[in-house]
């Protein structure tokens, strides 16, 4: 089976899982496959694997360890219950939110994931990560697109706070869409990615710098400045 490893594979991974949660084939205590044999029994990336299993961690669902041996992978360590049927629905209504809502949504919670991060200490290894990855210049961009809304969840993971992550992740296939969607509108593809990567090094920054109102700043004028650039 080819392995894909679009915007939206990694709700297959989700999808999976809970299916096999509900059915009773995974129990709490039961180990998940490795993420290559889960790659591939589902034809998807392994990034797509890794970004499911970081959002069944933080709804409390798996715990992951590094490593090799008996207590490596994702271990279940709990059922299901309303937070990942929330997300789901979630997830699901919005695919019909107006695309003013879900930016507008996205502005209050990354203002409030930011200024959380540069008012105390929080680790930006994992942001910085993928910011340094979208420094190349030949990624295409959905795969440039795909790089930016995984900086914009670093981020909310860096502030500890698993609501706002859970809340991030539902709104994700609404955000993917209209970014996604817009990009194929941009004339200047070069000049926009670089644009909106020294923004993110300036939303870092501003973090890094403890300068709450400056980093709540750029993160707004990052989000709006793309959505009006491709409503243009």
């Amino acid at each position: 089976m080819t392995e894909i490893d679009t915007p939206r594979a990694w709700r297959t991974v989700l999808d999976h899982v809970e299916t096999d949660l509900l059915d009773g084939r995974l129990r709490p205590g039961d180990r998940l496959p490795g993420e290559r044999e889960l790659a591939a029994r589902l034809g998807v990336g392994r990034s797509s694997v890794r970004e499911a299993l970081r959002v069944l961690e933080v709804m409390g669902l798996v715990r992951t360890a590094t490593g090799s041996g008996p207590s490596s992978g994702a271990i279940i360590v709990a059922r299901p219950g309303g937070g990942m049927s929330t997300l789901l629905r979630l997830q699901t209504a919005a695919q019909a939110f107006r695309i003013d809502d879900v930016v507008s949504t996205r502005v209050v919670l990354e203002t409030a994931v930011v200024g959380t991060l540069a008012g105390g200490e929080h680790d930006l290894a994992a942001a910085r990560e993928v910011l340094d990855a979208m420094g190349d210049e030949h990624l295409a961009p959905a795969d440039f697109l795909a790089l930016d809304a995984r900086f914009h969840l670093a981020l909310a993971e860096a502030s500890g706070n698993a609501v706002l992550v859970a809340v991030m992740a539902g709104l994700r296939t609404a955000i993917e869409a209209y970014v996604q969607q817009g990009a194929r509108a941009i004339d200047d593809w070069p000049a926009t990615a670089a644009r909106l990567r020294a923004e993110h090094g300036q939303i870092v920054a501003a973090v890094e710098a403890g300068d709450v109102a400056r980093a709540e700043r750029c993160v707004r004028h990052h989000i709006d400045g793309y959505f009006q650039q491709i409503r243009r």
